[in-house]
């Protein structure tokens, strides 16, 4: 599709999804994510981050005021449900990737989220706008850990900004696609601690979540991720 300019402009479909508590009928979020439908952008919402946006949901009143920044957010589900939620939200996706960023900001704009900072973040590179963020409480990553040889750089990112936030978590969900693949050697290498969260602990064991048919039936788990006890100076 070509706009007046003569520029082709991405084919873009809304996708709906609405987070409910079980306890309480009544309470429920719904939110609007845009997927860029050409294959050559590739722009969807993936298994992992319904499961990371459940998890958020479920701890909604834990990430009130809380300052959060999204990882590879893509369309950015998690960092938008975080924002719904009233949490602090910044969203990054690779520096080099201007079309991912803009996603990060067309996903703000569909759900009305005018106060969520965009920024370019290149996993493995200590950027200025690294450098700059502001404290953090919470650090979050869906599928971040999807081609092996990006997960140290991933991981080296994450560690600085724990050592910066001696006192923050990185919430990750991550699909298991293969048994050779592990970050436990490098969780090792920068004495960081990891706690697996059970999905049925927050109603995400299910084929079908937040009125999708996603996750269907990947295999996802979910952990959280901290620095190791002595490093952060209890």
């Amino acid at each position: 599709m070509m706009d007046p300019s003569g520029t082709e402009t991405p084919c873009i479909a809304c996708k709906d999804f609405t987070f409910e508590d079980k306890k309480n009928t009544q309470e429920s979020l719904s939110v609007s994510i845009p997927e860029v439908l050409d294959p050559q952008y590739g722009m969807y919402v993936w298994p992992c981050a319904v499961v990371l946006a459940q998890y958020l949901w479920t701890q909604r009143e834990e990430l009130r005021h809380k300052t959060v920044l999204e990882l590879g957010a893509g369309v950015s589900l998690p960092g938008v449900v975080a924002a719904r939620c009233g949490a602090k939200v910044i969203l990054s996706d690779n520096a080099k990737t201007p079309l991912c960023l803009e996603n990060c900001r067309r996903s703000c704009e569909a759900n009305s989220l005018h106060d969520v900072g965009v920024l370019g973040i290149t996993w493995g590179e200590v950027s200025p706008d690294l450098v700059l963020l502001p404290k953090l409480d919470i650090i979050l990553g869906s599928d971040v850990f999807y081609e092996p040889q990006d997960f140290e750089d991933v991981l080296l990112t994450v560690v600085f900004l724990l050592r910066k936030n001696p006192r923050a978590q990185f919430w990750t969900t991550y699909q298991e696609r293969s048994a050779d693949w592990s970050i436990e050697a490098l969780l090792h290498r920068w004495n960081l601690n990891c706690v697996d969260i059970q999905l049925e602990t927050f109603d995400a064991d299910k084929a079908e979540l937040a009125g999708s048919t996603l996750p269907g039936n990947k295999s996802i788990l979910m952990m959280i991720i901290t620095l190791k006890t002595e490093d952060v100076g209890l």
